[in-house]
């Protein structure tokens, strides 16, 4: 139960994360747009697959915790841009 509660927190973050760079547009915001949507679908057939092999919910959470993390830790970089020098 704990880990359920602890990936919709993770989650949220990574939502609040992800609509900021949204918000920026930009190329990078498309990338995201589709990084998300090409996400979701991997991590819905790697947990139908875990659950066909006789996963738990917990080990299926575990999975998503994994993902939610990574993300988070890939939005919050600070990025510097190099400029162009015309």
């Amino acid at each position: 139960m704990l880990n359920w509660m602890v990936l919709a927190l993770e989650s949220n973050r990574v939502i609040g994360l992800r609509i900021a760079k949204l918000m920026r547009g930009g190329k990078a915001a498309q990338r995201e747009a589709h990084r998300i949507v090409s996400e979701k679908m991997v991590a819905a057939a790697k947990a139908s697959t875990s659950l066909m092999a006789g996963a738990s919910g917990d080990k299926i959470v575990e999975q998503y915790r994994t993902m939610v993390a990574a993300n988070a830790k890939r939005l919050s970089r600070k990025r510097t841009r190099k400029r162009k020098s015309r």
